[in-house]
Order: structure tokens, then C-alpha cells, then sequence
């Protein structure tokens, strides 16, 4: 195998509204603001991006805000936990800080032997920040230091019902391997990591036959990303997903990487995105998210949709 799985790329969640949104992760949790765009599919709502200084793969939150959606359930079929990583000794701070903002703290606990924190955002997603030793360079936001601010992901959780076909994609064609396990309620929790790169190579699969399933709304995770290098590798690990008998998307660009996009078994929706060619491609580094930027095919329609938008206070 040449082309590999080099950890996640970005997480993409459902959200109420917009300013909400921007204000918790841009605010609150402090992530920059490195994109203000529109969903593809539906140009008359935001696709709102989160991350480092860059958006690097590895760091971006990004959301669909549909003000007045109605609020989802998280269960079997879902990413379940987003989990960023946070530096050792710094998660009193966030327990006294993100209450303020909105969050609800849920527990405060100790998972293969890290120490994290769980919260619910305005929404209901649920988040955890975790306690590790991480070496990315954090985004800064006003109130929160280098002793605090997060370094991007630490990983995912996914709730299921039967592990072992989505496990078959993650080892046997993302090239994850298995690194303990630990019990959950009336399941258990079985942690893999990324065979390949540095940061946010965490999967943890939550198994209980027992869970109910998950439903879409605000507060869920639309999908989850993982990152390549390239087309060509994406275009390898597309022949693999093929190979193993799912079925695939051909490669879409979405203007800041390129897309493949395959339902695992699970029900859970898997992305594989380049990291090429980043979030500076239109606009400075220095000014990334102070303009709202339109894919190519809306860009004719521009007076419409900004007419439609609600104005963000950033």
C-alpha cells in the first residue's frame, strides 16, 4: 500500500444558528474562523469552517447551521463524541469556562487512561477534551493561552451496533490497528489509531447492541473526515473502499480538498479528504474568514444568496 490514511481531516456537524455556532467554537473553544461559505447543496444556508491558523487537516470543525432545525438524538449510527485535544492540567479551566458560554458539562472521567472532560455545546453536540501531549501550534483566542487553547482533534468516537464491518474499513483499508479495550455501560469501547501521521489518529468505537439509535437533527455530526495527502492517494484508497465491496463517490471538488464520500455499514458517513489545496487558495492567511466565499456554481447567484443570509457578527 502507497497511499495512506494520515488521521482525520474535519468533522462536520448540524447546528442551529449560525451566530450561535460562530460565537461557541470561534469564542468559547476558541478555534480560528477560517471560512465563511455556503453548503453546496443548499446555497441559502452557511458551511461555516473552524481551526488553527491554516485549517489545517487535523484541527477543522465545520457546520451546517439551520436556524430552527430540530435537535437530534445521538445514538447507534453517529460519530458520538468529537474529542479535541487539550494541553495536561488545563481542563479546570475549561470546566469554569464553557458553562459560560453555553455548555453543559456531562462528566468529568478518565478513558484509556486519559483524562478528559465531556461537554454538551448550545446545540447538543457533544464534545470531550481530552489531555494529551500534542505538538501542533494552537490559534490563540482572546482569554485563553497556550496553556490552555486546543491543538485540534484527538479523534472520534463512533456508536454502533456491530462493530466489526466498520472495523474492516478502518484496519484493513484505512490501516488503523486495534490498541485496547475498556467497558461501557452495557457495551464496550475499543480504541484504534492511525498507522500513518502525527495528530487526531484516534477512532474509538463505542459497541452496544443495546443503544438506541441516533437520530439527524441539530447536535449530531453529519459526517467524519479522514485525510490524505493527495488525489492520487484518495484515488488509491477510493480503489480499496471499491475493492472491499462498498460503494464510493467519484472524486468531488469542494474548492479547499478534494471529496470521497462511501456509508459504512454502520450507517455512519465516511469522508476522505485531500489536504491539498488548503483554505488560502482565495483569500490571505491573514485574513481567512473575513469574506463570504461562494463555490464556483453560485458565484452568478451571489446578490440572491447574500440577500438570503443571516449577517454574522465575527
Amino acid at each position: 500500500m502507497t497511499a495512506h490514511i494520515e488521521g482525520l481531516h474535519h468533522v462536520t456537524v448540524i447546528s442551529g444558528a449560525a451566530q450561535e455556532n460562530l460565537d461557541f467554537y470561534s469564542k468559547a473553544l476558541g478555534q480560528r474562523f477560517v471560512k465563511k461559505t455556503v453548503n453546496f447543496d443548499d446555497p441559502s444556508t452557511y458551511h461555516l469552517y473552524y481551526g488553527d491558523e491554516a485549517g489545517t487537516p487535523g484541527t477543522v470543525m465545520t457546520s451546517f447551521p439551520w436556524a430552527g432545525v430540530p435537535k437530534g438524538s445521538v445514538g447507534a449510527g453517529q460519530v458520538s463524541i468529537t474529542q479535541y485535544a487539550v494541553p495536561k492540567g488545563s481542563l479546570g479551566f475549561w470546566v469554569a469556562r464553557l458553562p459560560e458560554h453555553g455548555a453543559r458539562l456531562i462528566a468529568e472521567e478518565e478513558v484509556f487512561g486519559e483524562a478528559r472532560v465531556v461537554f454538551e455545546d448550545p446545540h447538543g453536540l457533544i464534545l470531550a477534551l481530552v489531555e494529551a501531549d500534542d505538538a501542533r501550534t494552537p490559534w490563540l483566542a482572546d482569554g485563553i493561552s497556550a496553556d490552555e487553547a486546543v491543538r485540534g482533534f484527538h479523534g472520534v468516537t463512533l456508536a454502533l451496533h456491530e462493530a466489526a464491518p466498520t472495523v474492516a474499513i478502518l484496519t484493513d483499508v484505512f490501516e488503523y490497528h486495534e490498541e485496547g479495550r475498556q467497558p461501557l455501560g452495557s457495551g464496550e469501547v475499543i480504541r484504534y489509531r492511525a498507522g500513518h501521521g502525527e495528530s487526531a489518529g484516534i477512532v474509538d468505537v463505542h459497541l452496544d447492541p443495546s443503544m438506541p439509535a441516533g437520530r439527524d437533527g441539530a447536535g449530531t455530526v453529519h459526517h467524519v473526515a479522514f485525510r490524505v495527502a493527495d488525489r492520487v492517494a484518495q484515488m488509491e484508497i477510493q480503489q480499496r473502499l471499491t475493492a472491499a465491496g462498498h460503494q464510493v463517490t467519484a472524486q468531488i471538488d469542494r474548492d479547499y480538498f478534494w471529496a470521497i464520500y462511501s456509508r459504512t455499514p454502520g450507517g455512519i458517513l465516511f469522508e476522505v479528504a485531500t489536504a491539498e489545496p488548503g483554505f488560502d487558495v482565495d483569500e490571505p492567511l491573514e485574513s481567512l474568514g473575513a469574506e463570504l466565499k461562494l463555490p464556483r456554481q453560485h458565484e452568478a447567484k451571489r446578490a440572491k444568496i447574500e440577500a438570503t443570509l443571516a449577517p454574522l457578527e465575527i
